[in-house]
């Protein structure tokens, strides 16, 4: 757990405190409040035994951290402007009140321990949110495609449901398992992470991670149920994403130690089933729909590199085989913009040759964007240019998605 460590001890445990009378009391500061004390915040120990991990510098943001986005601060644990009010300006300021000063200081640290406890930002945290918005899209292609969808309350209740299962349930189900088979590589990535830095116990991990995976399964099951199925199709999508969620985190399979099976496994999580799942609630899933989403998830096989560079180091520490890793970094960033561009062009050219020209090109003009900014950020430096460089072009390829879906629309 975070530990906050300062040179000097807390005053109520401290035997070297005594106070004969007032005078000498108010006459000597005491040494817990001393503006060159320096407050250090460090990370616990973990079970690698890779000694004491030093927290990342205060730059970013509490929101990054909380939404999940890699490289953010530990602002979800604590706040440098709060720890300096109550622990260092509070106290210096009560000082001279005697026991009061004490109180205070010891009130102060109850609020900061409440402040930075608290577990529903953490678990929040472990669910990644900011890795949700795709699962969401793909249902959003999915109801498109099937061509039943209409805007009704029902139809836009069972979306909503769609949504809720394969966003905040199965991806935050998938995304804590992952977390708590990454906690050694974290710990040498981002220490500031829940689970290596001890701001969540292993009972607490594994309670979430239950109760996501069944609260996911059970409203697949709801959804084929609302949606009339006579075999319940949504239900073993949703397991099936499920157990390949487990293979790709965990031992003995673990498929994120190959760079290829692994990130193809993630983009048909994160590209074939929602939409699969869409499309059946609404719809029948049909075979040239199954191929084209497929061929679209190695598009997601190259989105999902481009979350390795950050990680070269911990992956190769650990042994695994990420393409940065097994590649070099030169290699990985060409075979991850041909991996995205390669597999669009494929599916205009598709939809070229199925009789629908218009949006073929509205595909390609999609397409075009992605790859001036692939020149202008991520070929450059994948590793400085990754985050504004899915901002700026993956907006493009999940539209793409989209008019992909309308064309297939049934």
């Amino acid at each position: 757990m975070v530990t906050l460590v300062n040179n000097a001890p807390l005053p109520w445990l401290s035997n070297t405190t005594t106070r004969s009378n007032s005078s000498n009391f108010r006459t000597s500061r005491p040494n817990f409040v001393s503006p060159k004390r320096r407050l250090v915040v460090r990370a616990a120990e973990t079970e690698t035994d890779q000694g004491k991990l030093q927290a990342p510098s205060a730059s970013g943001s509490s929101i990054n951290q909380l939404l999940g986005i890699k490289g953010a601060a530990q602002e979800t644990f604590y706040r440098r402007g709060l720890l300096e009010l109550f622990l260092v300006r509070l106290p210096s300021l009560l000082y001279s009140l005697d026991v009061l000063s004490l109180l205070a200081y010891q009130a102060a640290v109850l609020c900061i321990i409440c402040l930075t406890t608290n577990k529903w930002k953490i678990r929040l945290q472990l669910m990644k949110p900011v890795t949700w918005p795709p699962l969401v899209w793909g249902v959003v292609c999915g109801a498109a495609a099937s061509g039943n969808f209409h805007w009704n309350l029902e139809d836009v209740a069972k979306s909503i449901l769609c949504m809720l299962m394969s966003g905040p349930c199965l991806t935050g189900y998938t995304q804590t398992l992952n977390d708590w088979y990454d906690r050694e590589i974290d710990a040498i990535n981002e220490p500031y992470r829940p689970i290596p830095s001890g701001a969540i116990s292993e009972n607490e991990v594994t309670t979430q991670i239950w109760l996501l995976l069944l609260g996911g399964l059970g409203i697949a099951g709801v959804l084929d149920v609302w949606a009339g199925h006579k075999f319940p199709i949504i239900f073993y999508l949703a397991l099936g994403g499920s157990l390949l969620s487990y293979i790709y985190s965990a031992p003995p399979l673990k498929l994120k130690q190959n760079g290829w099976t692994g990130n193809f496994a993630l983009g048909a999580s994160y590209i074939s089933l929602p939409w699969w799942a869409g499309q059946a609630l609404f719809g029948t899933l049909t075979p040239d729909i199954i191929v084209l989403t497929i061929l679209y998830s190695t598009a997601g096989l190259g989105i999902a590199i481009i979350n390795d560079f950050k990680s070269i180091e911990g992956d190769r520490a650990m042994g695994l085989q990420s393409l940065p890793v097994a590649f070099g970094v030169d290699a990985a960033k060409w075979l991850c913009v041909g991996a995205i561009d390669i597999t669009q062009l494929s599916v205009a050219g598709y939809l070229l040759g199925a009789g629908k020209p218009y949006y073929a090109l509205t595909l390609l003009g999609l397409i075009i964007p992605q790859v001036v900014f692939q020149f202008q950020y991520f070929l450059k430096d994948p590793i400085k240019y990754d985050v504004k460089y899915q901002a700026s072009a993956q907006p493009f390829l999940v539209l793409g998605l989209l008019v992909t879906a309308l064309a297939m629309n049934h």
